[in-house]
Parts: structure tokens; sequence; C-alpha cells
């Protein structure tokens, strides 16, 4: 039973990434796992509306991820309407029970019940951070306000936004806490703006003893969002109240990121998660077993996936699960010859993904909050001309297409153009280390995507 709950929770993590999250809420968060019949995994729905919806929507996108999960191609899910009243009583997808006394309680139904600091694996490349968020947690506003973690996707981030809630509501219950991500903190002001429910939103959100925002790096080029966010920032700090951010980078790299917010966020403490190294991969993998009740796999295989998984944490997971669900469909003890089996696509898969232009310019687009028929336009601002020279630049150091080509494929420029792109950004990377630095990391996104 309980692995068939971790594949679930594998795929409504994967949806996650798909869907809206308003649509996640609505069609996927009260959904739960029961168990696998021959190769259906049996799924509860709550009534017959979702059912339909799902069936008619998500059914394809959901039975190629259990595919990709596990390796079967006849596995598929089966939703099947809840009728059991014990059945609702069970903790839904993703969420935990919180009897509600405010607003800001509302936001713990977004917590991850095993995002805690007990589950949390410390290696060298997060114990700082883990540290920081600890420190935060038993002691909220005294030291490192605010506190600002960054680091790629899946390396633990949120799970120190769900470890600091759930401490905080276990050692400090007269405490309030909201946890959520900038681009929810971004609907619900919308939203507030529409239905002339400003006041109420600041009173929700400048109210609260602890501010916990995820993926602060979407507020980018959001102006107003940032002006609110900026006076919510102030009002908090000034309370002595503990914020928490995190993002996919630092704050001098976010861009369009207005300066003074940038600034306050470095009034606090400023710290990264990497990617786990070897050993800690091992340790997250043994840790995982545990969990799910499997003691017995050995640490020829732990090595094996922490080998061929060196990406992020929920990678790393996901393959175990992928492990432990093909194990139990093909009915074989988990061994290094069976994680090679199960692993194989992904294996294959972890070849270097080639860049294009095309996916620079989409890449490049999304990062400056413009369009790619902006970057393909003759406009000039520098709003639209930094960027375009940015991705005309690693266009030229990231595939192997000559300069006309380039040239062409920016809206039919002269390769003239590509080479004073070029060489401005190139320049401007010797002279501004905190670009250099932002370079990289497009770089490193351009490889990981």
């Amino acid at each position: 039973m309980e692995n068939v709950q971790e594949l679930w929770h594998y795929i409504l993590t994967e949806m996650q990434e798909r869907v809206s999250k308003p649509s996640f809420e609505t069609w996927l968060s009260k959904t739960k796992a029961k168990e696998m019949q021959e190769n259906e995994l049996i799924v509860h729905v709550p009534n017959q509306f979702v059912k339909n919806w799902l069936d008619e929507n998500y059914f394809k996108i959901i039975n190629k991820l259990l595919k990709d999960i596990t390796g079967l191609d006849e596995i598929k899910a089966k939703f099947v309407i809840e009728s059991s009243i014990e059945d609702k009583k069970e903790v839904s997808a993703s969420k935990i029970h919180v009897p509600k006394k405010n607003q800001a309680e509302d936001h713990k139904n977004m917590l991850n019940p095993k995002y805690t600091f007990e589950t949390f694996v410390v290696g060298a490349a997060n114990r700082f951070a883990h540290a920081a968020a600890l420190a935060v947690a038993e002691a909220p506003a005294k030291s490192y306000n605010p506190l600002f973690i960054y680091g790629g996707v899946g390396l633990g981030k949120t799970h120190l936004m769900h470890a600091i809630a759930h401490f905080v509501q276990e050692y400090h219950p007269d405490k309030s806490v909201i946890y959520l991500s900038s681009e929810k903190f971004t609907n619900e002001f919308i939203n507030a703006i529409m239905d002339n429910k400003t006041e109420q939103f600041r009173n929700k959100y400048r109210n609260v003893d602890i501010l916990l925002i995820d993926d602060i790096q979407f507020l980018a080029g959001k102006e107003q969002t940032q002006e609110e966010f900026f006076h919510t920032f102030n009002t908090l700090h000034e309370e002595n109240k503990q914020i928490v951010i995190t993002s996919d980078r630092q704050p001098k790299e976010i861009p369009t990121l207005e300066e003074r917010l940038r600034s306050r966020f470095e009034w606090g403490l400023i710290t990264d998660i990497s990617p786990p190294d070897l050993e800690t991969r091992v340790a997250i993998l043994s840790k995982k077993a545990r969990a799910e009740g499997l003691t017995d796999i050995s640490q020829d295989v732990m090595h094996y996936i922490a080998n061929q998984i060196d990406t992020n944490i929920r990678e790393l997971e996901g393959a175990l699960i992928r492990v432990i669900a093909y194990a139990s469909l093909v009915n074989r003890d988990i061994d290094v010859q069976l994680a090679a089996e199960a692993l194989e696509s992904i294996i294959k898969n972890k070849e270097p993904k080639k860049i294009t232009i095309e996916k620079i310019q989409k890449y490049i687009a999304e990062s400056y909050s413009i369009t790619v028929d902006d970057i393909l336009s003759k406009k000039r601002t520098q709003a639209i001309a930094f960027p375009r020279q940015i991705a005309m630049y690693l266009s030229r150091e990231l595939t192997e297409h000559s300069l006309p080509k380039i040239g062409e494929a920016f809206g039919g420029r002269d390769h003239t153009t590509v080479i004073h792109a070029h060489r401005k950004i190139a320049e401007q990377i010797e002279k501004d280390l905190a670009f250099a630095s932002e370079i990289n990391n497009h770089i490193e996104q351009l490889k990981s995507v």
C-alpha cells in the first residue's frame, strides 16, 4: 500500500509541474491511490464530476507518467469514486488537516507532512542552509531575517520551507504561519483587486508572524505585485516578523526585480543549496528506502542509483520509487540488475540534450519577461535589445551554427550584428562578476532542460 501511495505522490508531484495550481487543487489534490490490481493503479476520487474530468483531460498524461516511472507498457490508472466515509477522513494528497483558527491557517493545508527537519538529509551541499532554516524555526525573527535560500529545482528548498512551518506549528503554536508560492501571492493579489478586497488581502499577509514565500523569482516583471510585496515585506520586517524566501538564483541575478526589493532581500542571510554529492545521495536513498519499510535493499543498489542520478533529490527519489515499483510489478527482488532494467530509459535520456537557437530564444524570453517575437523583432529598447544580445551570445557559445545562420534565426539579421552582440556580452562578463554569474546560470539551465 505504501509503495502505491508513494508512486501516486510522485505522479502528483509531476502533475503539479504540468498544470496550473487552481487546476491541481480542483481535480487532483483530493485523489488517493489505494491499490494495484493487475496492471491498473486504482485511484480514488471524491465524485463523478472529478472522475469524468480526469478521464477526459488527464488520463493520457497520467498513464504516460506511470509508464515512464515504472517502465511497464501495460500499466494505467483507473479512477474510482470514493464511497467510504472513512476514506474521506484520510489525509488527501499533498495536504494535512489543521483546525482553522484564522485565514493564515488555510495555508497549513498546503504543507507536505513528510517535509520535516527529521526527514531532511544533511550533506555538504546543504548543511549551512539547513542550519539557518533550523535557527529561524527555533527562534523566529531573532536572526537571519529575511532568510533567502536559493538553488536549482529539486534540491530541497521547499522541503526546508515546509520544515520551518511544521516546526513552528509544533513548538510555537501561538505564532501564525503562511506558506505559499509567489505565483499564488500574485494570483491572490490580482483577485483582491478585481473583487475590491485589497484591504482584506493586506490584513491577511501583513498580520502574520512567519511568512514563507517560495520561488520569488516569479515576481520578476510584475511591477504592481512587486510594489505590494515591497510594502508587505516592510510591514512585517518593521514589526519583527520572520520572512523566509526561496529562489532559483541569488537576488542580484533575478532579472527585472526592483532594486529596492533586491536590497531588502540582502538585509538578512543569503545561502544556497547545491546538488548533493555521492555520499549524500546514497544517504538520501537509504533514508527514503527506510521510510518505505524496505531495509533489505543493498548498498550496491543504492550506489548504483546514486551514480546514475546526480542532478537533484526529486529525480533521485523518483528513480528509487521507479525501481521499487518495477520490482513489485515484475515480482522480483531488488538487485543491481533489476535497478539497471528499471532505470534503462532514464539512463539513456541522460545523454546531453541538444541546445538549439529556438530553445535559447524561448528560455531567454521567459527569463527576461519578454516574448520570442520581441527577440526576433526590430525593437531596440534596452529591455528587448539586451536580452536579444544575450541570446545571440549564447547561440554562438552553445551551438555549432555559423554566424550568418545565427543572424538569420534572429529575424534575418546580418552576421556582423551577431559579432557585435557577442563582443558586447563578452566584455560585460569580463568586468561584471554578477553578470558573469547570471550568464553561467543561463548556461546551466539550458543544459538541464
